[in-house]
């Protein structure tokens, strides 16, 4: 599985987290959140994809993003509709020709999740993300039930988040090696990782990578 390490925000801890080589950084574009990146973006290893974390934000203000600081994907983490990203996509495709941007949708998911609402997101996006479903758009720091994904009815690969920490190790090795486990690309990790928000603690990232 890979590992994306989200909501960075302070320039020396960028650099720190980006010494450990996680394959995805995330960097939120939403103003309400604590962990808002509003800085000039330090220069990351190429192996590092930069994710830009939105919330029901216009096409045209995450075209702008993904320009301004070279990203390689994008998060959509509000109530974004199949019709929205459909036509996001399209306009991605025709500003960056030459540079696939990848797309991946976020679905919260609490005590119950209806899977079928998946189908119509298939053809837009890459990847879909499991967060768990709170009063927050992410970061709440609450794991939802994994096994509710034995009813994934899709083949697309997956973000899995949603309260993932060190004490989640042993639950996610049993996962791993659990049937339902085999669509998940990644882990996605945040505020069980800070010191503060959108401080990263890195010595608790580098038992995390030791452990994948």
């Amino acid at each position: 599985m890979k590992l994306k390490v989200c909501g960075m925000k302070y320039h020396t801890n960028i650099l720190e987290i980006a010494a450990l080589q996680p394959d995805y950084m995330g960097f939120i574009f939403y103003e309400k959140s604590s962990r808002f990146f509003n800085e000039e973006l330090a220069q990351l290893p190429d192996s590092i994809k930069k994710v830009g974390v939105f919330v029901n934000a216009s096409a045209e203000t995450i075209i702008e993003k993904l320009s301004d600081y070279q990203l390689q994907a994008i998060q959509l983490h509000g109530e974004e509709s199949v019709e929205f990203c459909n036509i996001l996509k399209i306009k991605i495709a025709q500003t960056f020709t030459n540079k696939p941007i990848e797309i991946i949708k976020v679905f919260s998911v609490g005590e119950h999740f209806n899977f079928e609402q998946l189908h119509a997101f298939e053809n837009c996006c890459d990847y879909f993300l499991f967060d768990t479903k709170g009063a927050l758009p992410g970061g709440n720091g609450f794991t939802f039930d994994w096994n509710l994904l034995r009813a994934y009815p899709s083949s697309k690969p997956y973000f899995l988040s949603g309260g993932i920490g060190l004490e989640s190790m042993p639950a996610l090795e049993d996962f791993k090696q659990n049937p339902i486990s085999k669509n998940c690309y990644a882990i996605d990790v945040n505020s069980k990782f800070e010191i503060e928000p959108g401080f990263k603690n890195k010595e608790k990232l580098e038992q995390l990578k030791k452990m994948l």
